[in-house]
């Protein structure tokens, strides 16, 4: 199923199914406590996807899809784990760090011999020093959950912002929490899967990194987080998302091209990672990072600005679309 969360002319905001190109099934019009909205959705658990499975085929309520607006296919994750899964994008990330050596800001004027520096900075990309761990478990931040938007909103570039860029990555969003959880029995716990576009402040990212903490402000920004089209349940994608094809394109043309055989660590092992003595919950999102090929990676660099329009897509999956504007 293609399950989505979308709103009304009248302002009312629905779950549905999508079930073709023109159309969808209103799920909330059924009445039913669990199709409230996706988070009470994932909570029913497997009961509440065959409720979905049923409404489908009565299809009480189909609506063009014209005619509404999708919303973000999660709007309020109860919680969000972004993490580092592809090689080749680190290795970028550190060979290109010399780019905001000297950046405007008071802060970054008095980093001086920080990391960020530029001076001494290797520059290719294969040469770079990996930090060991990275290759010992994958490694993680939180995101701002209050700040997710879906496809087709306009993503706010933040005033303080001037290299604003773009990171294509995959999400699963988890259906059944648990501790401790193997990566053998990780795939039971998803409840499905989408795209997400992590819009990042790259100048603001760097300047606040160079203290040794962060990202905060060069990601937590309003409409920084777009997760959608919807949400593609296990069934119809392989068996691990195993081979999908992913892409990322700025105004038609191909920014990123990758695979999701890529992955260093997979959904499986975050899963495991993070259940290590902590809980996770239905409705939490687990990222995987980005792919090479970023906006700053680039030679010359590339950054976004008003008008342009960033989209992602994933094989089985379908396209994330936004527009930048500017605060």
């Amino acid at each position: 199923m293609k399950l989505c969360t979308f709103d009304l002319p009248d302002g009312g905001r629905h779950i549905g199914a999508v079930i073709d190109a023109q159309r969808l099934v209103d799920l909330t019009a059924t009445g039913l406590a669990i199709f409230q909205d996706m988070l009470a959705l994932i909570d029913a658990g497997d009961p509440g996807l065959d409720a979905a499975r049923q409404a489908i085929k009565e299809a009480r309520v189909v609506r063009n899809i014209a005619e509404v607006r999708y919303a973000a296919a999660l709007p309020q994750p109860r919680q969000m784990r972004d993490f580092l899964c592809f090689e080749k994008h680190f290795r970028q990330a550190r060979a290109n760090r010399y780019l905001f050596a000297g950046t405007n800001s008071a802060a970054a004027a008095k980093v001086g011999s920080t990391p960020f520096s530029g001076a001494d900075m290797e520059r290719d990309p294969a040469k770079v020093e990996i930090p060991a761990i990275w290759y010992q478990e994958p490694i993680y931040y939180k995101c701002n959950r209050f700040s997710v938007v879906g496809t087709g909103t306009d993503v706010i570039n933040p005033r303080y912002c001037k290299m604003l860029d773009y990171e294509l990555e995959f999400a699963a969003i988890v259906g059944k929490g648990g501790a401790n959880i193997h990566k053998d029995q990780a795939r039971e716990h998803i409840f499905g899967y989408c795209i997400f576009n992590d819009f990042s402040a790259r100048d603001q990212q760097m300047r606040e990194m160079s203290g040794s903490l962060g990202p905060s402000k060069g990601k937590d920004f309003d409409t920084g987080n777009a997760i959608g089209p919807w949400l593609v349940t296990p069934d119809e994608l392989p068996t691990g998302c195993h081979g999908l094809n992913i892409q990322s394109r700025l105004n038609g043309q191909v920014m990123q091209n990758a695979n999701t055989k890529d992955f260093l660590w997979g959904i499986a092992e975050t899963i495991m990672l993070i259940t290590e003595c902590m809980t996770l919950e239905p409705g939490d999102v687990v990222i995987t990072g980005t792919p090479a090929g970023v906006g700053y990676a680039r030679n010359p660099p590339v950054f976004m600005k008003a008008g342009d329009i960033c989209e992602i897509e994933i094989e089985s999956i379908g396209v994330l679309r936004n527009t930048i504007v500017d605060e």
